[in-house]
């Protein structure tokens, strides 16, 4: 496993209760991050606090990301306890029950665009000028990694509101990434395939056919053959937050054992 050196850097973790966003913050932290974690409420954000109680720089806000002043809120926080706001991983984000487009009601169809594209949006419009002002100051550039997904790069049959909001995501990326390219900001969307957590594990666990099943025949249409695992996904967002990859923005990083190659 590669390892990163990110002494110094304040980084931002939204759903860093679980998941990809608490698998993050834990790398981050080995890494030396200064570290600005939110979830949903107190409840949803205690697994992060549990893990990352002996971390030295590690501060704590819940809230719902669809609320605008969250993002205002979090940016305040880690200026004042950090300085700056080096990396944001816009992580948060919300699946739906599996169905027809006929089939989606107005509630849960406007709730997921909403905690996934506007909540994008709303982080990104106080990040970017916090991160501009840095770069006009210092000359040291800042990174976001919105969490997207292959459903945001393909078609996604009976999860199609998930699939316009990811697709969403990666509309919003690129263009903020080409609007920011010459102000020192590298903006990039993580796209995976599958992946081991709970959003995928739980419904697994429910169907009537059992989990090993049920995940046969979600993974049939996967070259590979097999989900995604945690730790694979979250070393791609490590690497693409690294200041090594300084030239590399604008892109949807696809990790998805193949599936979107056809």
């Amino acid at each position: 496993m590669t390892q990163y050196d990110f002494k110094g850097k304040t980084v931002l973790i939204s759903g860093a209760g679980g998941g990809l966003g608490l698998a993050a913050a834990k790398r981050f932290a080995e890494a030396g991050a200064n570290l600005l974690l939110t979830d949903l409420t107190e409840e949803t954000l205690r697994p992060a606090r549990n893990a990352l109680k002996e971390h030295h720089a590690c501060v704590f806000h819940p809230g719902d990301v669809t609320r605008e002043s969250l993002h205002t809120e979090l940016a305040a926080i880690a200026v004042d306890s950090f300085g700056w706001l080096d990396i944001a991983l816009n992580n948060a984000g919300i699946l739906h029950d599996q169905g027809r487009v006929e089939d989606m009601d107005a509630e849960t169809s406007r709730r997921v665009l909403e905690v996934n594209v506007l909540a994008v949006l709303f982080a990104m419009k106080v990040q970017l000028p916090i991160m501009r002002r840095q770069f006009e100051e210092t000359g040291t550039g800042g990174v976001i990694l919105n969490t997207a997904s292959v459903a945001g790069l393909v078609g996604a049959p009976t999860l199609s509101v998930y699939g316009a909001a990811k697709h969403a995501v990666v509309g919003l990326t690129k263009s903020a990434a080409v609007e920011y390219a010459r102000k020192g900001i590298r903006i990039n969307a993580l796209c995976p395939a599958f992946t081991r957590t709970a959003m995928l594990e739980t419904p697994l666990s429910q169907s009537r056919h059992g989990p090993e099943l049920a995940e046969k025949k979600l993974t049939s249409n996967i070259p590979m053959a097999r989900v995604g695992e945690v730790h694979e996904i979250v070393q791609a967002m490590l690497w693409a937050c690294a200041p090594e990859n300084s030239f590399y923005t604008g892109q949807a990083l696809v990790l998805d054992g193949r599936l979107s190659a056809g």
